[in-house]
Formats: structure tokens, C-alpha cells, sequence
């Protein structure tokens, strides 16, 4: 592309006002990204939820996002299509992530807040050939609505008010995600804490309760508890490809790590498993993790 297209695109684009409309979920912005002509940041409440780039729906702006699609591309061998659900919908990001990498896919997204999805469709369509679902109801009840076996990956990426729902964090949960996938199957998580990192200590024992094979991923400083983040749990009833998410991760922009076996198993310290009887939204990020 010569200059002046390229001059062209990026006036484009920062010419495109922001889109701001209430959703069920809070106030809803999409702010244009000012460096990729077609390319948009979804806050809610002014927390970041998603980046969709519809130019080059593969490219993946957040670090958890990143992970997620590590973990998208490890769950079959390349260009074989999956049978995904999304747990949490956002600008539909993973979807479109799949969709592009592995065409003929198909994927069932699971997004409560009924007028996000609205915006989400009108302001940043889905391309006309993926064979992508939306359904606007809870993430457990739609869940529950998923055949046994159907899924080869299912994504939870799950929050409201910037925290993850409690139901969703309990043994209970995690039977019926092992339910749904297949043998071989994997269950990605995007799970946010914060020093003392109890959440995320209960959530590795929870999963552990169900998956006999889990991984965490996450900023090194996320693991230390030296800040609030995200970290992705990976887990399943097969042998997990550490090594080569581990090699990913470390290659990201921002390099996170991998802990498995013995060492996360130390890492989450005797936490007890979460029930629904026990279960507690994720806590809230610090006013400055936005900034």
C-alpha cells in the first residue's frame, strides 16, 4: 500500500468519533484505535473488554486475549475446525479470532447483556461467513443448553461490573463445561486478581476438583502479587501442550509464564475448591488498574 493510502486510512480513522450507548451491563464505549484504520477498544464502565481489529480479525491487542488464542490455535492441529463456545461475549474477539484461523468453525457465543450484543452486531458486524451463534442469556444457563460432548474448546471470559459472576466459579460450574467437551477437550478461563491472589489460588483448586490436567499463564508480576491482572487457566482431561504454550507465551510482546504440575499445585498454596455454596464473585480491580 503506498503512502498515501496509508495517509488516507489513518485520517479515516481519526476522523471516527467514539460510539457510546447504555447496555444492560453498564456504559458501553467504542473508542476507535487511532494506529489500525477499522480497529476499535471496547470499555464497559470505562473497564477494557475487548479490541476487534475488522480489518484482521487474527490480531490480538490484549495480553489475556493473546493467551486465549494460543490456546485456540494448541486445541487441534492447524487449520482443522472447532467446535468452540464462548462463555462471555464482549466485541465477540475469540469468535472472530477462530473463525479467521480456522475457517469452517463452528462456535457458540453466550453473552447475557442483550443490548451489547445489539451494538456489538451493528457497530462491529460479524463477517457474513462465519458460522458464528449468539445467544443473549446467562453463561450457566446457556451452558446448560449445549449437548454433552459437543465442544473442543470452551472459552469463559466472564464479567459483569468487572468482576467474574459467582456462579461461575464453583465445582458445579466446571462439571457441566466437562460435560459439554469432548474427550480431549479444553476449558480456557480468563480469571483477574490482585494480591493475596485468593481468588485465583481458589480457582486452580476448583479446577483441579474436575480436570485432572491444569496450566496457568499469566504476567509474572500477576504470579508474584505484586499488581492486579489476568491470568488464563488451561485445563482438561489430557495431556496439555506445555511446552509449546509455554515457548508462545514467552515470545508474547509482553512475555508471561506457564506453571504446571507440582509447581502450580504449590502456587495455589492448599486453597480449598469453591462450590456454589461457597462461591463469591471475583473481587474488584483497584481504581488504578485502568490507567
Amino acid at each position: 500500500m503506498g503512502s498515501v493510502a496509508r495517509n488516507k486510512q489513518r485520517d479515516r480513522a481519526a476522523a471516527a468519533a467514539p460510539v457510546v450507548e447504555t447496555v444492560d451491563g453498564g456504559l458501553a464505549e467504542l473508542i476507535p484505535d487511532r494506529e489500525r484504520p477499522r480497529a476499535w477498544t471496547l470499555l464497559i464502565d470505562g473497564a477494557p473488554q475487548s479490541h476487534v481489529d475488522l480489518d484482521d480479525p487474527a490480531h490480538l491487542s490484549f495480553e489475556y486475549q493473546r493467551r486465549l488464542g494460543h490456546i485456540a490455535d494448541l486445541a487441534a492441529p492447524p487449520n482443522r475446525p472447532l467446535q468452540v463456545v464462548h462463555l462471555g461475549g464482549g466485541a465477540f474477539t475469540l469468535a472472530r479470532y477462530v473463525a479467521a484461523t480456522r475457517p469452517r468453525s463452528t462456535q457458540q457465543i453466550v453473552e447475557l447483556d442483550a443490548r451489547l450484543v445489539q451494538l456489538v452486531r451493528r457497530e462491529l458486524p460479524l463477517d457474513a461467513g462465519a458460522r458464528v451463534r449468539v445467544r443473549s442469556t446467562d453463561a450457566r444457563a446457556g451452558l446448560a443448553k449445549v449437548q454433552d460432548g459437543w465442544a473442543d474448546l470452551v472459552i469463559a471470559d466472564v464479567f459483569g461490573g468487572a468482576r467474574t459472576p459467582a456462579h461461575l466459579t464453583s465445582t458445579e460450574f466446571l462439571a457441566e463445561v466437562r460435560r459439554v467437551l469432548r474427550p480431549g477437550g479444553l476449558y480456557a478461563a480468563n480469571l483477574a486478581d490482585g494480591p493475596p491472589l485468593t481468588h485465583l489460588r481458589g480457582q486452580i483448586a476448583t479446577a483441579a476438583a474436575v480436570f485432572p490436567e491444569l496450566a496457568l499463564t499469566a504476567d509474572p508480576t500477576v504470579l508474584r502479587g505484586r499488581r492486579f491482572g489476568n491470568a488464563v487457566l488451561l485445563a482438561s482431561d489430557r495431556e496439555l501442550p506445555v511446552a509449546e504454550l509455554t515457548r508462545r507465551v514467552a515470545t508474547d510482546p509482553h512475555p508471561g509464564r506457564v506453571e504446571h504440575g507440582r509447581a502450580l499445585a504449590d502456587f495455589a498454596g492448599g486453597a480449598a475448591p469453591v462450590t456454589d455454596a461457597s462461591a463469591r464473585p471475583s473481587p474488584a480491580p483497584p481504581a488504578s488498574a485502568f490507567r
